[in-house]
């Protein structure tokens, strides 16, 4: 298999992220209790600013392997990304090393980071990639709908790219479901059955969060 990155370098990234994150905001962690302690898993992340990745390493209970786009590993941090256990990919074609390297977290019963919506938007769940289906399915894994709220409402005034300093952003953890059937097929058309499936549960999780936090 190709090489999997371990568990043990996805917990330095948390340790750093738990530094990081409670650093510089104010982050409100709601419904960590229901992520599973153990076994494969799927954090389904919606995804409207770049702090939500690291935010959500730093406070999820469970390290976290983020797929993340390649050009993301760029000068240092592509040593830095790949130290701490985050899988580089290629949107642009069918990356099969990412894939595999994926899978292999999963298999080694890990956490696996996916921003199912494909890029930075809305943040709302609109259009979803097959993607996170397929690893679904084929990984046998849980998934638990993240709720990222309050990281893109302003800029920060010293740096933009950033919310502001001390700012408190909403991390909303949902319940784990199972995106498939049952029969375990991987055809088009059950991937495409679980793809609605996740759609509407996590929908209704961003909804849920928002309710509960009122943002």
């Amino acid at each position: 298999m190709t090489d999997v990155p371990s568990v043990r370098s996805a917990e330095v990234g948390r340790r750093i992220g738990v530094g990081l994150m409670y650093g510089l905001f104010k982050p409100r962690v709601l419904g960590a209790w229901r992520v599973p302690v153990t076994g494969p898993l799927i954090f389904a992340v919606n995804h409207s600013h770049n702090v939500d990745g690291p935010m959500v390493m730093g406070v999820a209970p469970r390290p976290t392997h983020f797929l993340i786009k390649k050009e993301a590993f760029v000068g240092p941090l592509d040593p830095f990304l790949t130290g701490i256990g985050q899988l580089k990919v290629d949107r642009h074609t069918t990356d099969r090393t990412a894939i595999s390297r994926a899978l292999g977290v999963l298999q080694q019963g890990g956490v696996l980071g996916i921003f199912p919506e494909g890029t930075r938007g809305e943040g709302d769940f609109a259009s979803l990639r097959a993607g996170l289906a397929y690893f679904a399915v084929r990984g046998g894994a849980p998934i638990v709908p993240v709720a990222v709220l309050g990281s893109s409402e302003r800029p920060g005034r010293l740096i933009k790219a950033l919310p502001p300093l001390r700012s408190r952003v909403d991390v909303v953890f949902g319940d784990p479901f199972d995106a498939g059937d049952g029969s375990g097929r991987r055809t088009r058309k059950a991937l495409d059955e679980a793809t609605e499936r996740i759609q509407k549960q996590l929908t209704a999780h961003l909804e849920n969060a928002r309710r509960l936090t009122g943002r």
